[in-house]
């Protein structure tokens, strides 16, 4: 029968109680002296705001982590479906933690910052993460997983950028509206080769047959589900950094031009 540890427990406890509380005090507390542009939001900006922040915040600690793990942690690399998921556990209970306070605040304000795709994000990813909090399996995969944390800060940026009426041709957004199409192409498209390449290595092995129907069914589903999410995502932004870098051509021209009137 599957068990949680009580550290995983505490951990994932822990983690939802200071995202609660980034969420409903600190990111106001800290946006309003940085920014003033905050304090003008309507109550649905700062919602949605204060959700981005935390989001953030999460994607710069499980990031780390995760490379980390990647880096260092030899019994996972080395053994991805059945490797010492110790570490990796304490990085999942981590993420547990946010994407549960994440998805309460997303249902609680639905008409600020719902969305049903972060729902099924979030779900999907809660399914899958079950495995390896309660019976350690596929420590390496769920990490791996955490890679695409690392596109977060720049997707939130934009947003940030976007609220406090920067304009779309200023420098700030130009360059993070780069960095996040490369990053998000990286950590959550270019790495797919890598995951999957590793998935059906572990095909038809005993510890593939071991892990039993429910992990791998929750295992394969969910990266399936989570990776159409990131291709529909990428298009997107891709669409969207067409859009900046046309932006970019219209103002050289125009400014080639003022410059042979002159």
């Amino acid at each position: 029968m599957a068990s949680f540890s009580n550290l995983t427990i505490g951990i994932a406890v822990a983690s939802f109680t200071v995202f609660q509380l980034l969420f409903h005090v600190l990111s106001s507390w800290v946006s309003t002296r940085i920014t003033r542009g905050f304090k003008n939001l309507s109550q649905k900006r700062k919602i949605e705001w204060n959700s981005r922040t935390v989001s953030t915040f999460h994607a710069l600690v499980v990031g780390g982590f995760c490379l980390y793990i990647l880096l260092y942690d030899d019994a996972v690399n080395a053994d991805p479906l059945w490797g010492d998921p110790s570490i990796v556990k304490l990085n999942i209970a981590i993420t547990t933690g946010y994407l549960i306070s994440d998805l309460l605040l997303i249902i609680f304000y639905w008409k600020a910052i719902g969305d049903k795709f972060f729902v099924i994000h979030h779900l999907a990813a809660l399914y899958a993460y079950y495995f390896v909090l309660s019976e350690g399996l596929l420590a390496y995969f769920g990490n791996f997983r955490l890679l695409a944390e690392f596109s977060t800060p720049f997707v939130n940026q934009r947003w940030f950028f976007e609220v406090l009426g920067y304009p779309k041709s200023s420098k700030a957004n130009i360059i993070n509206g780069m960095l996040m199409t490369i990053v998000f192409f990286v950590v959550r498209i270019a790495v797919m080769p890598v995951y999957y390449s590793h998935v059906i290595s572990s095909f038809g092995t005993e510890g593939f047959h071991r892990l039993g129907f429910a992990a791998q069914s929750a295992w394969i589903i969910s990266s399936v589900v989570l990776d159409i999410m990131n291709v529909m995502w990428m298009v997107k932004i891709a669409k969207g950094c067409c859009k900046v870098i046309c932006l970019i051509g219209q103002e050289e021209t125009k400014t080639h031009r003022n410059g042979k009137s002159a």
